[in-house]
Protein backbone atom coordinates (compact mmCIF):
# COMPACT_ATOMS: atom_id res chain seq x y z
CA UNK A 1 0.00 0.00 0.00
CA UNK A 2 2.75 2.27 0.43
CA UNK A 3 3.93 2.18 -3.20
CA UNK A 4 -0.07 3.35 -3.96
CA UNK A 5 -0.23 5.89 -1.56
CA UNK A 6 2.88 7.17 -2.95
CA UNK A 7 1.86 7.43 -6.04
CA UNK A 8 -1.90 8.92 -5.25
CA UNK A 9 0.23 11.46 -3.04
CA UNK A 10 2.28 12.53 -6.35
CA UNK A 11 -0.63 12.75 -8.22
CA UNK A 12 -2.12 15.23 -5.85
CA UNK A 13 0.58 17.18 -5.68
CA UNK A 14 1.12 17.41 -9.24
CA UNK A 15 -2.51 18.30 -9.91
CA UNK A 16 -1.83 21.12 -7.18
CA UNK A 17 1.02 22.33 -9.56
CA UNK A 18 -1.28 22.63 -12.52
CA UNK A 19 -3.65 24.13 -11.10
CA UNK A 20 -1.20 26.49 -9.34
CA UNK A 21 0.35 27.01 -13.02
CA UNK A 22 -3.05 27.31 -14.89
CA UNK A 23 -4.40 29.95 -12.29
CA UNK A 24 -0.97 32.00 -13.60
CA UNK A 25 -1.13 31.12 -16.87
CA UNK A 26 -4.03 33.62 -17.30
CA UNK A 27 -2.54 36.62 -15.61
CA UNK A 28 0.62 36.21 -17.49
CA UNK A 29 -0.90 35.98 -21.00
CA UNK A 30 -3.25 39.46 -19.82
CA UNK A 31 0.10 41.36 -18.82
CA UNK A 32 1.51 39.88 -21.89
CA UNK A 33 -0.86 41.17 -24.29
CA UNK A 34 -1.32 44.70 -22.47
CA UNK A 35 2.32 45.36 -22.65
CA UNK A 36 1.65 44.36 -26.46
CA UNK A 37 -0.77 46.82 -26.78
CA UNK A 38 0.46 49.39 -25.28
CA UNK A 39 3.41 48.89 -27.24
CA UNK A 40 2.07 48.81 -30.48
CA UNK A 41 0.42 51.93 -29.57
CA UNK A 42 3.86 53.68 -28.25
CA UNK A 43 4.77 52.87 -31.84
CA UNK A 44 2.52 54.22 -34.18
CA UNK A 45 2.26 57.78 -31.51
CA UNK A 46 6.42 57.88 -31.90
CA UNK A 47 5.87 57.52 -35.69
CA UNK A 48 3.62 59.96 -36.13
CA UNK A 49 5.30 62.77 -33.95
CA UNK A 50 8.44 61.46 -35.75
CA UNK A 51 7.13 62.42 -39.18
CA UNK A 52 5.28 65.43 -38.04
CA UNK A 53 8.86 66.70 -36.63
CA UNK A 54 10.25 65.87 -39.90
CA UNK A 55 8.21 67.11 -42.68
CA UNK A 56 4.75 69.52 -42.75
CA UNK A 57 3.07 66.98 -45.74
CA UNK A 58 -0.01 65.70 -44.20
CA UNK A 59 -0.37 62.78 -46.32
CA UNK A 60 3.43 61.63 -45.95
CA UNK A 61 2.20 61.55 -42.31
CA UNK A 62 -0.67 59.76 -42.71
CA UNK A 63 0.83 57.14 -44.87
CA UNK A 64 3.70 56.72 -42.50
CA UNK A 65 0.99 56.12 -39.50
CA UNK A 66 -1.02 53.77 -41.25
CA UNK A 67 2.45 51.86 -42.14
CA UNK A 68 3.29 51.57 -38.29
CA UNK A 69 -0.55 50.87 -37.45
CA UNK A 70 -0.61 48.13 -39.99
CA UNK A 71 2.47 46.13 -39.82
CA UNK A 72 3.91 47.15 -36.38
CA UNK A 73 7.55 47.14 -36.25
CA UNK A 74 7.94 45.50 -39.87
CA UNK A 75 6.51 48.64 -40.50
CA UNK A 76 8.37 50.65 -37.94
CA UNK A 77 11.75 49.44 -40.02
CA UNK A 78 10.15 50.57 -43.22
CA UNK A 79 9.58 53.88 -41.83
CA UNK A 80 13.05 54.49 -40.22
CA UNK A 81 14.38 53.69 -43.93
CA UNK A 82 12.12 55.69 -45.54
CA UNK A 83 11.61 58.94 -43.53
CA UNK A 84 13.56 62.09 -44.22
CA UNK A 85 17.02 62.25 -42.95
CA UNK A 86 16.64 65.50 -40.90
CA UNK A 87 14.09 67.11 -38.57
CA UNK A 88 12.53 70.81 -39.78
CA UNK A 89 13.97 72.25 -36.78
CA UNK A 90 18.00 70.67 -38.23
CA UNK A 91 16.86 72.04 -41.57
CA UNK A 92 16.04 75.67 -40.01
CA UNK A 93 19.12 76.13 -37.96
CA UNK A 94 21.33 74.40 -41.27
CA UNK A 95 19.67 77.65 -43.12
CA UNK A 96 20.10 79.43 -40.23
CA UNK A 97 24.16 79.02 -39.88
CA UNK A 98 24.09 79.49 -43.93
CA UNK A 99 23.40 82.26 -43.67
CA UNK A 100 25.31 83.53 -41.22
CA UNK A 101 28.32 82.29 -43.02
CA UNK A 102 27.01 84.29 -46.06
CA UNK A 103 26.80 86.92 -44.79
CA UNK A 104 30.08 87.07 -42.60
CA UNK A 105 31.69 86.41 -45.87
CA UNK A 106 30.33 89.31 -47.60
CA UNK A 107 30.80 91.79 -44.85
CA UNK A 108 34.58 90.59 -44.88
CA UNK A 109 37.00 93.12 -46.45
CA UNK A 110 40.30 91.75 -47.66
CA UNK A 111 43.39 92.53 -49.19
CA UNK A 112 43.68 92.28 -52.88
CA UNK A 113 47.15 91.41 -52.51
CA UNK A 114 47.66 88.94 -50.13
CA UNK A 115 44.09 88.10 -49.44
CA UNK A 116 44.47 88.84 -45.55
CA UNK A 117 41.69 90.02 -43.52
CA UNK A 118 41.63 93.78 -43.18
CA UNK A 119 39.70 96.26 -41.21
CA UNK A 120 37.13 98.89 -43.00
CA UNK A 121 39.54 101.55 -42.00
CA UNK A 122 42.80 100.39 -42.25
CA UNK A 123 45.15 102.38 -45.16
CA UNK A 124 47.63 99.89 -45.69
CA UNK A 125 47.59 96.10 -45.59
CA UNK A 126 49.27 94.97 -42.51
CA UNK A 127 50.39 92.04 -43.74
CA UNK A 128 51.67 92.92 -47.35
CA UNK A 129 51.41 96.53 -47.28
CA UNK A 130 49.89 96.45 -49.94
CA UNK A 131 47.93 100.18 -50.09
CA UNK A 132 44.15 99.62 -49.44
CA UNK A 133 43.05 103.48 -49.18
CA UNK A 134 44.30 106.90 -48.78
CA UNK A 135 43.20 109.64 -47.06
CA UNK A 136 41.35 113.30 -48.50
CA UNK A 137 44.14 115.89 -48.96
CA UNK A 138 41.12 118.41 -47.53
CA UNK A 139 39.03 116.82 -45.28
CA UNK A 140 41.50 113.78 -44.08
CA UNK A 141 38.76 110.84 -44.13
CA UNK A 142 39.37 107.58 -45.72
CA UNK A 143 38.80 106.99 -49.38
CA UNK A 144 38.84 104.42 -52.15
CA UNK A 145 42.13 104.04 -54.15
CA UNK A 146 39.59 104.30 -57.51
CA UNK A 147 37.83 107.19 -56.46
CA UNK A 148 38.23 110.79 -58.18
CA UNK A 149 36.21 113.10 -56.22
CA UNK A 150 35.53 112.91 -52.09
CA UNK A 151 32.12 111.79 -51.32
CA UNK A 152 32.57 113.82 -48.12
CA UNK A 153 33.86 117.60 -49.14
CA UNK A 154 33.52 116.99 -52.91
CA UNK A 155 37.17 117.87 -53.61
CA UNK A 156 38.83 116.58 -56.92
CA UNK A 157 41.39 113.83 -55.58
CA UNK A 158 42.16 111.92 -58.67
CA UNK A 159 43.31 112.26 -62.39
CA UNK A 160 40.64 114.75 -63.28
CA UNK A 161 41.68 118.41 -64.45
CA UNK A 162 42.82 120.63 -61.89
CA UNK A 163 41.79 124.23 -61.06
CA UNK A 164 44.92 125.46 -62.34
CA UNK A 165 43.87 125.11 -65.66
CA UNK A 166 40.90 127.91 -65.31
CA UNK A 167 41.73 131.59 -66.30
CA UNK A 168 42.15 133.94 -63.49
CA UNK A 169 43.62 131.02 -61.22
CA UNK A 170 47.57 131.36 -59.52
CA UNK A 171 49.69 128.36 -59.28
CA UNK A 172 51.63 130.14 -56.74
CA UNK A 173 54.08 127.99 -54.61
CA UNK A 174 53.08 124.72 -56.52
CA UNK A 175 56.47 123.43 -57.97
CA UNK A 176 56.18 123.62 -62.17
CA UNK A 177 57.53 119.86 -62.04
CA UNK A 178 55.32 118.30 -60.65
CA UNK A 179 52.57 116.53 -62.49
CA UNK A 180 49.57 114.33 -62.43
CA UNK A 181 49.27 111.46 -64.40
CA UNK A 182 47.71 110.45 -67.46
CA UNK A 183 47.92 114.74 -67.31
CA UNK A 184 51.63 115.66 -68.38
CA UNK A 185 52.65 119.27 -67.27
CA UNK A 186 49.86 119.62 -64.94
CA UNK A 187 50.58 120.27 -61.13
CA UNK A 188 49.69 118.12 -58.11
CA UNK A 189 48.67 120.28 -55.05
CA UNK A 190 49.37 118.92 -52.00
CA UNK A 191 49.63 114.92 -50.47
CA UNK A 192 47.44 112.61 -52.78
CA UNK A 193 48.02 109.15 -50.51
Amino acid sequence: MNGISLVLSAATASSNILDTLSGLVGPIVGCLVMFLVIFSLSLIIWTFRDIRSRTQDFISQILATVLVTLFNVGGLFIYLILRPRQTLAEIYERQLEEESLLAEMTERQTCTNCHARVESDFQVCPSCGQKLKRSCPKCERLLELRWTYCPYCASNVGGAPMPGNMPGVSMQGIPPNVSIPGNPGMPVSGNRY
